[in-house]
């Protein structure tokens, strides 16, 4: 039974965070950016410079997930950062979304920049 309460816990949050890009895709990313990188690889090195606790303290947090359409989504906690990688041609897209336009967005595109 008490191993029931955290699956449930990170289920509603799953499906929180599922919402909020769902909405936010509706409108345009805060930032494209492209690559030649192979989306795989992009969609992993963006996760791990995410994860990096020297520049985001306690936020540091990088999840992965596959798209039913494509690709790969990169989300923080609460979706309050992320990005959509794609294939397109030889290399990847990757679209930047951000709830605000805080320092700390701009310190998680600048680390997802650093992949491409």
């Amino acid at each position: 039974m008490r191993a029931l309460v955290p699956m449930a816990v990170a289920l509603l949050m799953v499906g929180c965070a599922s919402s909020t890009m769902q909405a936010a895709r509706t409108g345009a990313p805060t930032a494209q950016l492209e690559s030649r990188k192979a989306p795989d690889r992009v969609a992993q090195c963006i996760q791990y410079s995410w994860q990096d606790e020297a520049v985001f303290g306690v936020d540091a947090s990088g999840y992965l997930d596959p798209r039913k359409e494509g690709g790969f989504t990169v989300y923080t906690r609460e979706a309050e950062a992320f990005v959509d990688v794609y294939a397109q041609g030889a290399g990847s897209r990757v679209d930047f979304y951000a709830k605000q336009q805080d320092a700390g967005a701009l310190r998680r595109k600048a680390a997802a920049a650093t992949c491409l």
